[in-house]
């Protein structure tokens, strides 16, 4: 049986005196156990759970963040495939912008540290081939659909 879980990857973006694309960063967060790497919040589905309610559950418990506090971006829909000690897994991850630039972070104790990144300095440090290709899908996705 395989692992499933699911997050948003979050960002942010300057939208005075325009929506600046060019400055859009994203939230990645350092975990706090095994190689410490940056990821966006995400987690494994309950029993019971949609994906979407998994997404919005662990941002809030690893970020702070509530459903309240991100809009949802419509039409972006990203699904990583990857193996985790010898079990496939499955990561689901929408974009979601938040509404305020300013929102505070609350790090639960999974991690340690969080960052907003541009999208070069997010891609180094997410490390993973399947991770570095789903941020630049989605900062394509959002560069082309904003007017």
């Amino acid at each position: 049986m395989s692992l499933r879980a699911c997050g948003f990857i979050i960002f942010r973006r300057p939208c005075v005196p325009k929506v600046d694309n060019k400055a859009i960063e994203f939230l990645l967060l350092q975990t706090s156990y095994g190689t410490h790497h940056w990821t966006p919040p995400k987690g494994h589905v309950d029993p019971g759970e949609s994906d979407l309610e998994t997404a919005f559950r662990e941002t809030q418990e690893e970020a702070g963040l509530d459903a309240s506090q991100l809009n949802i971006i419509e039409g972006f829909k990203s699904e990583l495939n990857y193996v985790v000690n010898s079990k496939p897994k499955t990561v689901i991850y929408w974009l979601a912008e938040v509404k305020d630039y300013n929102v505070e972070i609350r790090l639960c104790g999974e991690h340690q540290a969080y960052r907003w990144l541009n999208l070069e300095e997010a891609c180094k440090l997410a490390q993973f081939k399947n991770m570095v290709t789903c941020l630049r899908e989605g900062h394509q996705f959002l560069c082309s659909n904003t007017p």
